[in-house]
């Protein structure tokens, strides 16, 4: 019994051992209340883009998955209007921390989603995005991972 103890012991060691040489650990990616609240705008990751009408967008991932087709986060914006006449292109979950969102789809159909609440736009989509500005978590699938690129 002593034996498979320490057998036992020297293969968890070595396991350790060659975890370490491959790199750091993985660890699932989490998002705070206090990271809810805005404070992961601190982090050194996050991207601050400031577009043409003067809108500024600060987003944050969280996680992207190693073959690169998955992805999570944070991302926040101000007052905005565009129209996806396109394809959405990715299918995309969003959870709404503030604010909300009103879509519009080409068929006409409006869904309004306030703070609360989560909505997710499949990759065809196309139609109408308005707001007075949000802060949501998301979720992201990209099915050949060009999303990410």
């Amino acid at each position: 019994m002593r034996n498979l103890v320490t057998l036992v012991i020297m293969l968890a060691a070595a396991a350790v051992a060659l975890s370490a040489t491959k790199g750091a650990a993985v660890i699932p990616a989490e998002i705070t209340k206090q990271d809810q609240s805005g404070k992961i705008f601190e982090r050194p990751d996050m991207e601050r883009t400031e577009h043409e009408n003067g809108n500024v967008t600060l987003d944050v991932t969280t996680l992207l998955s190693s073959d690169k087709k998955f992805a999570s986060g944070m991302y926040q914006a101000g007052k905005s209007y565009w129209e996806a006449k396109d394809a959405y292109g990715v299918d995309e979950f969003m959870y709404f921390l503030e604010g909300g969102v009103k879509l519009t789809s080409s068929d006409g159909t409006v869904q309004t989603i306030n703070a609360g609440e989560a909505v997710t736009i499949p990759k065809e989509w196309t139609g109408i995005w308005e707001t007075d500005g949000y802060r949501k978590i998301w979720v992201i699938y990209s099915d050949d991972g060009s999303a990410f690129e």
